[in-house]
């Protein structure tokens, strides 16, 4: 009987575990992936949310076939925080390159440019006690047409964590905010037809924004 309940709790605290984040079974195939082919050390290591995970031919268009891109579902920093250890930690990445912190400000209207910025600050500081000098990009918020009506706190999380990261070694801002805009406002024909992820157009900005930067 006693073994019965055991069993029946270690199955409950696992489901509940699953349930926690909803990115779970996406994050699994990521490490079962890497448990079936091991990435090589010094890859350059792409993280964060879609805008990142929907890059398919990001190897061909920043022309370096040495990137390891592990962004995943809509993730917001806290799920980058959560999932540090399968995403993050245990690489041995030459560069990491992040997209995140757009989905935390849709997320709520609690969550501000502040709160933002204080998950991007623990993230970083995780980062840092693994990587002390490894190079780390943050690739802007980007402005879309989806959420524009949220675009003050999108500008002041960008501003806060640009401001931040100009006070830390190893560190480089990529602003692709400006590039995306035309008379202040998001380019109409540089996104999908759900006004929030990017079309060819769109992801040709990255790429000019972005090609030298990633190269090793």
């Amino acid at each position: 009987m006693k073994k019965f309940i055991f069993s029946l709790v270690l199955v409950l605290c696992l489901t509940a575990n699953a349930q926690q984040n909803p990115f779970s079974k996406e994050v699994a195939g990521l490490v079962k992936q890497d448990s079936l082919n091991k990435p090589n050390d010094g890859m350059v290591l792409f993280v964060g949310s879609s805008s990142f995970r929907l890059w398919k031919d990001v190897k061909n268009d920043l022309d370096n076939d040495k990137i390891l891109n592990r962004a995943f579902g809509g993730a917001t920093l806290l799920d980058m925080i959560y999932f540090k250890d399968q995403i993050l930690l245990n690489y041995h990445p030459s560069k990491i390159v992040i997209y995140c912190g757009e989905n935390d400000a849709a997320s709520s209207d609690k969550v501000d440019g502040k709160v933002v910025f204080k998950r991007f600050k623990k993230l970083f500081k995780i980062i840092r006690k693994q990587f002390l000098e490894v190079p780390l990009v943050y690739v802007s918020i980007k402005p879309c047409i989806l959420r524009w009506s949220i675009k003050d706190k999108m500008i002041d999380a960008n501003l806060r964590i640009s401001n931040y990261l100009s006070t830390q070694k190893h560190t480089i801002f990529i602003n692709i905010w400006d590039a995306m805009l035309e008379n202040n406002e998001p380019k109409k024909d540089i996104f999908r037809e759900d006004n929030l992820h990017m079309n060819s157009k769109g992801y040709a900005i990255w790429i000019e924004k972005m090609k030298e930067i990633v190269k090793i």
